[in-house]
């Protein structure tokens, strides 16, 4: 093993390295608007879930050099105190991958890529049609762990409405092979959900079921 010290080691490394070892990562496709009502819609792959009870979700934007080091979608929040997050299916990665350009304030990125607006119930920012399930959200609170280049700020948002796809549900279970979501590999690299192993639940330490091929090909 080779130990690092995170303290003699360029911030872009470091982002290197954590990309590549934390994998895959799931994909917040977020649409927000500005105080004129300008859309804006971006990935962000670092993103989670931590409450359920309220639902609350939340991204992370990286501080970038000047003159622009805050993302629009931050901006955006940060005004308005609301945004929808839609996950990413394999269907539409192409359109989401180009909402990843850094182009000006200015730009609508629903008709840069092509995806079509859907209002919202809530909130102003619209939803991604295309996308099949959709979490309108208000702000719960930022968390400015570093205004430094590289840092991260991290946006909290309670769910006030979730919006799923009729055919992905069972209940409240989503069938992940209908969802058919994509996830963030380090670099330019996305992975598929399609191969997955089952965890048995018999007693004593459960065991993981790995399909013997396991496709390496991309998105």
């Amino acid at each position: 093993m080779r130990t690092l010290d995170p303290a003699q080691i360029a911030p872009n490394d470091i982002y290197k390295l954590m990309i590549g070892m934390i994998v895959p990562r799931p994909i917040a496709f977020v649409s927000s608007v500005d105080l004129a009502g300008i859309r804006n819609l971006a990935p962000f792959s670092y993103f989670t879930a931590c409450s359920s009870n309220p639902p609350v979700v939340c991204f992370c934007t990286a501080v970038r050099t000047s003159p622009r080091p805050y993302k629009d979608t931050l901006l955006n929040v940060e005004a308005t105190g609301e945004f929808v997050v839609n996950i990413v299916s394999e269907e539409f990665a192409g359109q989401m991958n180009l909402c990843s350009a850094d182009v000006p304030p200015e730009i609508d990125e629903f008709e840069l890529s092509g995806l079509t607006p859907l209002a919202s119930d809530l909130v102003k920012p619209p939803r991604v049609a295309e996308s099949k399930v959709q979490m309108e959200c208000r702000l719960h609170q930022i968390v400015r762990v570093s205004d430094q280049p590289g840092g991260g700020i991290l946006v909290l948002g309670e769910v006030l409405r979730f919006h799923v796809l009729e055919s992905l549900l069972d209940g409240y279970k989503i069938d992940p092979d209908k969802l058919n979501a994509v996830g963030r590999m380090g670099g330019p690299a996305y992975a598929r959900t399609r191969a997955r192993a089952t965890a048995s639940r018999c007693s004593g330490p459960g065991k993981l079921t790995v399909p013997e091929a396991i496709p390496r090909d991309g998105i």
